[in-house]
């Protein structure tokens, strides 16, 4: 028999005291041995019996709290009781189980020297002890481990603890004994139930965590999630200098499809679509749901060709997917691109869902799934803007992004090409500014055709009558920079507001054309059509002739306008009220060889009002 032999079948106790507490591999014989080797090789309940067991509750508790409050997961603190409850109070193994739904308990069984064992118990059968300790939530003690039916246990006393969440016994746990120590078990009690706490504690943060980061129908991220991943994402392919696209897809008819069908179809319609672009974009990027029908994805390294391609073969996926009642799913796809089509996350955002927008818009009109590209449509066209203003306006204003702002920054960088090019992009402006007040929409367009009828009335040069007709299409560009509260007041404006009013026309002028060198021409319109010919007007006092004659013409065609439309605080005046007022006005307002021209042909306006 060799020495290690020797002591390890040794119940002499000196030579178990010469060896150190906890017990090591090297005290047992060296290297881990199989199980089957192991208990044939030494009686380890008599080599443990002469142990000293008694220990310091303070200390182990102390040190037991200190150290799981620092794990994260469940396995983590488990196996930390394992160390405490072989190395410091000196048991036999440790093992633990959970109940599943069928009332079975997988237990996993660690001794000393980490073999590991694993079992099935039963938590209703009446005889098992571990029945006894989980329905009447309390300690057991019994005499031998049989109950566990492991092959090569040695069969010993066993404990055995209730695992308790918020009063409900979840597992058990258990140790095996050498002998009987009230003192120890009382510190196991203790240190169990703290594990037990601790335990449920980071069950309900993984549930907190899982509720903030996955949304709960479809498993996908989040909207926050979504946004911290792009966020991250767009910074790497800032640094790196490579492409990264967006898309966002909304799911045709949900609406529909939840009042005809129920919501529960409408769920299985936003799960499969889930399901499906999740599967898509595996390894390639990121899904999450955007918002109530809408799945957003994010594609780093994949530029505006390479992102259609994943857009478009989702696409073919989805409609391939046939659902009871609803049968084949359509959607509209938005596509933006770094840095093709911007380098800020807001930006790239807003025009991912412009474009989603207008692909809505087309689904609507031919009722297929469409796929718009922000790398693609042209901004100044009347859905683009239409979509832009709708996006900025309603979506967006967390970001602080302002949608004046943007729409003078594209100005600004719009190439004009042609001058149809430039009608269509002044269009396009004076749209969007009349929109800012609903009782004036369309009312540029208007003050354009009566200042044109005007001008051709006074037979001015044709370049002359184009000039003023593009000019009074953007008289009012600088309400552009004047607050809704005081454009849309629906009663009278206070002195204040009547000066932030009157800053308009200085805006359009300096802030909006003077910085396009093939509008700088148009200025006088927008600057001085608030003029009066007695020099009581503004923004500069201006009188008599020293008001242009295009911006005097302008100022007519505007009051006219104005009269005749309906207002917040009042219904349109009639053709002659308005003609009265304009009568009234001239030469203390407006120019009277103006008016009377304007008098003459404005029947034949106001009847295509």
């Amino acid at each position: 028999m060799n020495p290690e032999s020797k002591l390890v079948r040794s119940s002499d106790s000196q030579s178990v005291e010469k060896s150190s507490n906890p017990i090591s591999l090297a005290h047992i014989g060296g290297p881990k041995k199989s199980a089957n080797r192991l208990y044939g090789g030494y009686n380890k309940q008599q080599f443990f019996s002469n142990q000293i067991n008694n220990v310091d509750a303070l200390d182990i508790i102390t040190d037991f709290c200190s150290n799981i409050s620092s794990k994260k997961n469940i396995e983590d603190v488990l196996f930390y009781l394992h160390h405490i409850v072989i190395n410091k109070l000196n048991y036999n193994f440790s093992a633990v189980g959970f109940i599943n739904s069928s009332g079975a308990i997988d237990v996993k069984l660690v001794d000393r020297i980490s073999n590991v064992f694993s079992t099935k118990v039963f938590a209703h059968e009446a005889s098992s002890p571990v029945a006894q300790c989980i329905n009447e939530k309390k300690e057991v003690t019994v005499g031998t481990t049989a109950f566990l039916n492991i092959n090569y246990l040695q069969n010993s006393p066993a404990l055995l603890l209730p695992i308790v969440e918020q009063g409900r016994c979840i597992g058990i746990f258990i140790v095996g004994m050498n002998v009987a120590n009230p003192h120890n078990n009382r510190i196991l009690n203790i240190l169990v139930n703290y594990a037990s706490t601790y335990m449920s504690n980071l069950k309900l943060l993984a549930k907190v965590k899982i509720g903030d980061d996955r949304d709960p129908l479809t498993n996908l991220m989040t909207h926050r999630v979504y946004q911290e991943t792009l966020r991250h994402e767009l910074k790497q392919a800032q640094e790196n200098e490579t492409p990264l696209s967006i898309a966002v897809l909304d799911i045709q008819n949900i609406w529909t499809i939840n009042r005809d069908y129920g919501f529960s179809r409408g769920d299985e319609v936003i799960k499969t679509v889930a399901k499906t672009v999740e599967k898509a974009v595996a390894g390639k990027g990121f899904a999450a749901r955007y918002g109530g029908d809408e799945i957003a994805i994010i594609l780093p390294n994949h530029n505006h060709q390479q992102a259609m391609y994943v857009v478009e073969y989702i696409n073919h996926a989805l409609s391939c997917c046939m659902v009871d009642d609803v049968g084949a799913i359509k959607a509209s796809f938005g596509i933006a691109s770094f840095p093709s089509c911007s380098r800020t996350q807001e930006k790239l955002l807003i025009q991912t869902e412009q474009a989603l927008m207008m692909a809505k818009h087309k689904s609507s009109q031919d009722g297929k799934s469409n796929i718009v590209s922000a790398n693609d449509f042209d901004f100044w066209s009347e859905t683009a803007l239409d979509s832009f203003a709708a996006v900025i306006t309603k979506k967006h204003a967390q970001f602080g992004i302002n949608f004046e702002e943007e729409l003078v920054d594209k100005l600004h960088k719009e190439t004009i090409t042609s001058n149809s090019h430039l009608i269509e992009t002044i269009t396009s402006l004076a749209g969007a500014i009349d929109a800012k007040d609903t009782y004036t929409k369309g009312h540029s367009m208007s003050v354009s055709r009566y200042a044109e009828a005007l001008a051709r009335a006074l037979e001015l040069p044709q370049e002359e009558v184009e000039r003023i007709k593009l000019g009074a299409l953007v008289h009012d560009v600088g309400k552009i920079g004047i607050p809704e509260s005081v454009l849309t007041k629906p009663d009278r404006l206070s002195d204040d507001e009547w000066e932030i009013m009157k800053q308009h026309p200085v805006i359009g002028a300096e802030k909006v054309i003077e910085p396009i060198e093939s509008l700088k021409h148009l200025i006088p319109m927008v600057k001085h059509h608030h003029e009066h010919w007695d020099g009581s007007g503004y923004p500069c006092g201006l009188r008599g002739e020293e008001i242009p004659l295009d911006a005097r013409i302008v100022s007519v065609a505007d009051a006219f306008h104005a009269l005749i439309s309906d207002r917040p605080y009042r219904k349109g005046l009639s053709l002659e009220k308005s003609l009265e007022i304009l009568k009234c006005g001239a030469g203390i307002q407006w120019d009277k060889t103006l008016v009377r021209k304007f008098i003459v042909i404005a029947p034949s306006l106001y009847n295509t009002f």
